[in-house]
């Protein structure tokens, strides 16, 4: 499969409640390093990262505890319209532990386990493990609170999270109109889509929902899964440091969100 950046090598920069992507293309892998403290309070799922330099391959996989079969239907997501199987859902006591642990907000970690139990039975040999969803995910959008919103109980955010007009300008690439305005509300230009911020064309080719609705890519369920299909693309084992590395920049062509990426799926990984 040729390689094609779901962002477009752009980041995501919250500037006066507004969604703004900015080139993050960089050479300088090695001169990355994690946030400092600060007077302002970090934005939810903020965790200390390791030093860079400690980083030298990919997260180990983090396990995710199941829910039981009994205890299934009982309100657990708060996705009642859309049921989702039993065997996809993290168990409750998982779900509370591990976001305590990481700062993760629950939903959207539910998010991210969810894919990792489904992949784990579709696309055992890439061995996709949740931080490094929960990695993307806080380095694309804060887990769903950029533009002052948040997931809420049935997996969609609250504010949809759509970036700026992909028209060469702000030092991103143009990309024109792909789905009609459909996703993104321009039909003139493309823009990135949701808390895992897909560009219109790619979620067309790897949208997917884990329940029985239509795939919504400001549903963090529908978008963690696409997001993992995405990543365990062309028999990847995401285990391999050259698979997870490579399969990252396809995500996003920049060797700096590399790094962020990697360091906080290392810390989530860490945490839990």
């Amino acid at each position: 499969m040729a390689a094609v950046c779901v962002t477009l090598a752009v980041c995501l920069l919250l500037t006066g409640g507004v969604v703004f992507l900015v080139n993050r293309v960089s050479s300088a892998f090695n001169e990355w390093s994690p946030p400092g403290a600060s007077d302002v309070e970090p934005p939810v799922g903020t965790i200390q990262t390791p030093p860079h330099g400690e980083l030298t391959g990919p997260p180990g996989r983090s396990d995710v505890s199941p829910v039981d079969e009994e205890t299934a239907g009982t309100g657990q997501t708060g996705a009642d319209e859309h049921p989702v199987p039993a065997a996809s859902l993290p168990n409750a006591e998982w779900l509370d532990q591990v976001s305590e642990s990481t700062g993760i907000p629950r939903r959207a970690l539910e998010g991210y386990a969810s894919a990792q139990l489904v992949l784990a039975r579709e696309l055992p040999a890439c061995q996709l493990s949740w931080p490094t969803l929960a990695g993307i995910g806080y380095v694309e959008t804060h887990h769903g609170t950029y533009a002052g919103g948040e997931i809420g109980p049935d997996g969609a955010t609250t504010v949809d999270i759509i970036g700026i007009p992909l028209d060469g300008t702000n030092q991103t690439r143009a990309i024109s109109d792909t789905d009609g305005g459909l996703y993104d509300g321009d039909a003139e230009w493309d823009r990135a889509i949701g808390p895992m911020q897909f560009i219109p064309e790619t979620w067309e080719q790897w949208g997917d929902s884990l329940s029985d609705g239509d795939p919504d890519p400001h549903d963090i369920d529908d978008a963690a899964l696409a997001a993992g299909r995405y990543l365990c693309a062309d028999g990847r084992d995401l285990t391999a440091a050259a698979d997870w590395e490579s399969a990252v920049l396809d995500y996003n062509s920049s060797g700096v969100y590399v790094a962020d990426v990697l360091a906080y799926a290392h810390a989530y990984a860490d945490a839990a």
